[in-house]
């Protein structure tokens, strides 16, 4: 009997046993997805869909490809899981021996996790760990910035700075503190809770440093440039080096969140490269398994693992951390990006994308700003280009972006309150790093249209 005639059997109670699954949208009916090959993928009619958000800005190498099934398979095939108090395993020290050179981390030593949430985490509990090690348990304030996203755990979501996440779980939120955006389009809105200046971003974060206590600030975490919050934003020239320098001179941790920038997403192996700035300690997923498998990594320097461990351990873990197959797809993964030069694509690619993306969208009415590095494009949306007043809530232009865009063929990945933590619509791009020309011609023109056509429907202009 299969698993649909004994769905539909019932348990003999004369009630019919039906599971669903929860839903991650709500107010449509989703198709079901088939198969999917480079760019595209299709739906279980046949409808073929542009990938133009590689899912959730993960899928860089590609979907379908066939050597990570057989990396997959061929471990699958030795034994797919195994306790990592128990055992080692092969395929993660192979990959953490290759992967380790690309790292901005100094004798980087990982904790391979399950994905982006579970490495913050990870890595908030080795900040902790590390100056119980040192002795100075008073040190246990964590910094991190508005606008944004470090992951949907509770301890995460509490780190991130992104409004319409936070709002339902309020209440049991508040422990990390907080300082501006490096936002520069926005810069000095207060609404935003942006700066634009280096000198003003960094006199604020030494500020709230001396204002907690120096002695008690452990990390100060971020994103080298800001992804799904607020679109593609990168700081200006010289906020790194300063904010490495700053961290420094207080002993303090400087955590990388690199799960949406890292593994070539920006055109560099890790967004920090672009400033050449060293962290003590890095988070990676989604572009680490390519979508392929779940993955992520909380990486420390070798002089924070030492402390750590001369304290006695880390007290720490998850059930399905040190995964064998994992380690094997993310090996297989790494291969792909280095053999065919996928990192550079990934640079030059997005180039040519920020060009047709400006070209076809930039001189529109309700566009304020087009921006991006490698292929991680965004455009953020307005009611004003002069006074940048963004778009409102209610008008939900992006929802009528996504759905014309997918009407299309094209699917885009979208965020909203950007401008005020309410209000602010973008949408961000992020192919895989195979996609051609001719796709990204046409990623340009169905965004276009589709943005287009709603600002009609949404009133956004008349």
């Amino acid at each position: 009997m299969s698993l649909s005639d004994r769905t539909a059997a019932g348990d003999g109670s004369g009630v019919t046993q039906t599971g669903r699954v929860f839903a991650r949208v709500i107010g449509r009916e989703l198709p079901f997805a088939a198969r999917a090959q480079g760019s595209t993928i299709w739906d279980a009619d046949g409808r073929a869909y542009l990938d133009a958000a590689g899912g959730a800005i993960v899928v860089n190498i590609g979907h379908g490809r066939q050597s990570i099934v057989d990396a997959m398979e061929n471990q699958a095939r030795k034994f797919t899981y195994v306790h990592g108090t128990t055992f080692r395993n092969e395929p993660l020290d192979a990959y953490a021996r290759a992967v380790g050179k690309y790292m901005p981390v100094d004798d980087p030593v990982m904790y391979p996790v399950s994905g982006g949430s579970e490495a913050i985490e990870s890595a908030l509990k080795m900040v902790r760990s590390y100056y119980l090690a040192r002795r100075e348990p008073d040190r246990t304030v964590v910094l991190s910035r508005w606008g944004s996203y470090h992951g949907n755990s509770l301890g995460a979501l509490d780190l991130s700075g992104r409004e319409p996440l936070r709002r339902p779980y309020e209440p049991w939120l508040g422990r990390f503190g907080k300082v501006s955006a490096a936002y520069p389009y926005r810069a000095g809105e207060a609404a935003a809770h942006a700066l634009g200046d280096v000198d003003l971003l960094i006199a604020e974060l030494d500020a709230a440093i001396k204002d907690a206590g120096a002695d008690r600030v452990a990390a100060f975490v971020a994103e080298p440039i800001v992804g799904a919050t607020l679109g593609a934003v990168a700081p200006p020239d010289g906020y790194w080096p300063a904010v490495a320098e700053l961290c420094r001179r207080h002993g303090i941790l400087l955590v990388d969140d690199e799960v949406m920038t890292g593994f070539g997403r920006t055109g560099r192996w890790f967004g920090l490269d672009h400033w050449g700035v060293r962290a003590d300690v890095m988070t990676a997923a989604k572009g680490a398994g390519g979508g392929y498998f779940p993955i992520g990594l909380a990486v420390c320097s070798g002089h924070v693992y030492d402390t750590v461990m001369s304290a006695g351990g880390f007290v720490h873990g998850f059930t399905y951390s040190h995964s064998p197959v994992g380690g094997a797809v993310a090996g297989e993964v790494l291969r792909i990006i280095e053999t065919e030069n996928l990192v550079e694509a990934s640079a030059t690619k997005g180039e040519r994308l920020l060009s047709l993306v400006r070209e076809r969208m930039g001189g529109d009415p309700y566009v304020g700003d087009v921006r991006g590095r490698g292929l991680l494009v965004a455009v953020e949306f307005v009611a004003d280009r002069e006074t940048k007043r963004p778009v409102p809530r209610a008008a939900k232009l992006t929802e009528a972006i996504i759905r014309n865009a997918r009407e299309s063929g094209l699917l885009v990945y979208s965020g909203v309150g950007c401008a005020d933590g309410t209000n602010g619509d973008m949408i961000l791009l992020g192919p895989p790093f195979v996609v051609t020309d001719d796709e990204m011609v046409s990623i340009a023109d169905r965004l276009g249209a589709a943005a287009e056509a709603a600002a009609i429907q949404t009133g956004v202009v008349s």
